[in-house]
């Protein structure tokens, strides 16, 4: 049964070193981040699991690690698993999810599972309840960018629809609306270089999902905040804390 959720940006440029210069830019996003995951209650879940887009939908094992090489950086954690030991690189959304739970300690305790970027709503949804059904007590941190098209200098372009749908989005993660997440077109997402749509349904599908006595679904978090909404390069970025505990509908 899913407990709480944190939704995080998975830029490269929020570790401070690929950012460099910029670094600053990001210093409000990359607090927001911090205080989600602080918000995980880690320590009072059965199963903390990384859930972010990539090129295909499948479960990471021990063997994986986190490297920000293909970016230009030379960091890679755990470092015993990179440089030919046998391990394998987990791909860019939750490498940056590995990344902020190792600031708390948290990253060795993690399931990594990537969501394939075009895989449809329903197949989402599944994924979601899946994993909320793996374990008794399941926090998600949920890694995903909004548009990507939200002013010419953006990696789209300005997409005039980028604003309204990354509004949707917010307002989605700030009132923990699942129906709502669940709802996002998967063409328009495509269209507007929304990066996070399909892991952002699998976060509907895991609070949508009936626990493990049968009770009914939740249809909002006991508390949910929206920690951050900025588009400092022209992609959306979204951070937001939901907590699960003690809501079910009757």
């Amino acid at each position: 049964m899913l407990i709480s959720a944190a939704v995080c940006p998975h830029p490269p440029i929020l570790v401070p070193a690929l950012a460099a210069g910029a670094a600053p830019e990001l210093d409000g996003l990359r607090a927001a981040c911090d205080e989600a995951v602080g918000r995980l209650g880690v320590r009072d879940a059965d199963a903390l699991i990384v859930v972010g887009g990539a090129a295909e939908t499948r479960a990471y094992g021990a063997g994986a690690y986190a490297t920000l090489r293909p970016y230009g950086l030379d960091w890679t954690s755990p470092v015993d698993l990179a440089d030919g030991y046998g391990g394998e690189a987990l791909p860019l959304s939750l490498t940056i999810g590995y990344w902020l739970l190792e600031r708390h300690g948290f990253a060795a305790d993690a399931r990594y599972q990537s969501v394939a970027s075009d895989a449809d709503p329903d197949a989402c949804l599944r994924l979601g309840a899946e994993l909320a059904g793996s374990a008794a007590r399941v926090a998600l941190l949920v890694m995903g960018d909004g548009s990507a098209c939200r002013t010419e200098k953006a990696p789209g372009y300005l997409d005039t629809r980028a604003q309204g749908y990354d509004e949707g989005v917010a307002r989605a993660l700030g009132k923990a609306d699942a129906a709502a997440l669940a709802a996002l077109d998967p063409g328009v997402s495509a269209e507007l270089q929304a990066a996070g749509r399909a892991a952002w349904q699998v976060l509907a599908g895991a609070a949508m999902a009936m626990d493990a006595e049968g009770a009914p679904p939740a249809t909002a978090a006991s508390a949910a905040a929206l920690l951050a909404d900025e588009a400092p390069y022209g992609v959306g970025y979204f951070v937001a804390s939901w907590s699960m505990e003690g809501l079910r509908t009757s």
